[in-house]
């Protein structure tokens, strides 16, 4: 089988449950949902088969991700893979948050973005690395952490955004699907412990990075656009959960600061990996 062909099943597979979910978390009225003479807070959580058939497109996903980055002898790893990479983490992530807490709701935020990602590395494979550093079992350790983390974020980011549309559903009276989400103050707990354990992430990111740009360039830290947004990012998360902890930030604010956070991680390799392979055509 043609491998654009089994991208286009993994991204048709999950472009057609995100319809599923959204037909019956979003649109479907919270009372339908509930069922006659139950609470809508009871919420249906994922059915067995559901839950199994996020698992097909998610292993078709993680075996074309693994054939682009693996299968020859040199690393490919540009914007394209990151991408998939991160959505991937974020759907794993999901699916297992999902079998501790009814989250429904999450999946047509979380599936249509894995959908678009699956085919990016077979439209964009970007250029081998050339670093002896790049086979390296540490640097595909740093990696690892760095698509946790993004991952992570992804998540976070989905749980803050779920928030702002509970909160705004509640008031204007119209439940529809909140009721199958845990209470608001949960889903802050939620968000703030992904939070706490993407930040962890990205400081061991950071931190491997710095290892890894004293073996290769002399220096711990260079003054490009990926550490400065990488570096600047930290900042932003660290700011937030400092706020948290001092403040008691949340809402809006927390929004606000989760979004401009993961605006500048994406902007710190992923970004400027895209304008070096599609924009300027350098590796």
């Amino acid at each position: 089988m043609p491998d654009i062909v089994i991208h286009v099943i993994a991204s048709a597979l999950y472009l057609g449950l995100a319809w599923h979910f959204w037909r019956t978390r979003w649109h479907r009225p919270a009372t339908a949902m509930a069922g006659a003479g139950a609470p809508a807070a009871s919420g249906p959580g994922l059915q067995s088969w559901e839950r199994a058939a996020v698992l097909l497109p998610l292993a078709l996903h993680a075996a074309t991700l693994y054939h682009h980055l693996f299968a020859e002898t040199h690393l490919r790893f540009g914007f394209a893979q990151a991408l998939s990479a991160m959505t991937l983490v974020a759907v794993v992530l999901y699916w297992t948050e999902s079998l501790f807490f009814r989250l429904d709701g999450m999946e047509p935020l979380v599936l249509p973005a894995a959908a678009l990602a699956v085919p990016l590395p077979a439209l964009f494979p970007g250029l081998a690395s050339t670093t002896v550093h790049a086979a390296s079992t540490a640097f595909k350790l740093h990696l690892a952490l760095a698509m946790a983390a993004y991952g992570l974020f992804v998540i976070a980011l989905v749980h803050a955004l779920l928030m702002t549309v509970m909160e705004r559903r509640l008031h204007d009276k119209n439940p529809a699907f909140v009721g199958s989400l845990p209470p608001l103050l949960t889903m802050e707990r939620l968000l703030f412990r992904v939070i706490g354990a993407a930040f962890a992430l990205l400081t061991l990111t950071l931190v491997t990075g710095i290892a890894f740009s004293e073996a290769l360039f002399g220096e711990p830290l260079r003054a490009d656009h990926k550490t400065i947004f990488a570096v600047l990012s930290w900042v932003t998360f660290g700011a937030l959960l400092l706020g948290r902890w001092l403040r008691g930030w949340r809402g809006r604010t927390a929004l606000r600061w989760t979004l401009a956070g993961f605006v500048l991680l994406v902007l710190a390799y992923i970004g400027s990996r895209f304008v070096l392979e599609v924009v300027l055509h350098r590796g």
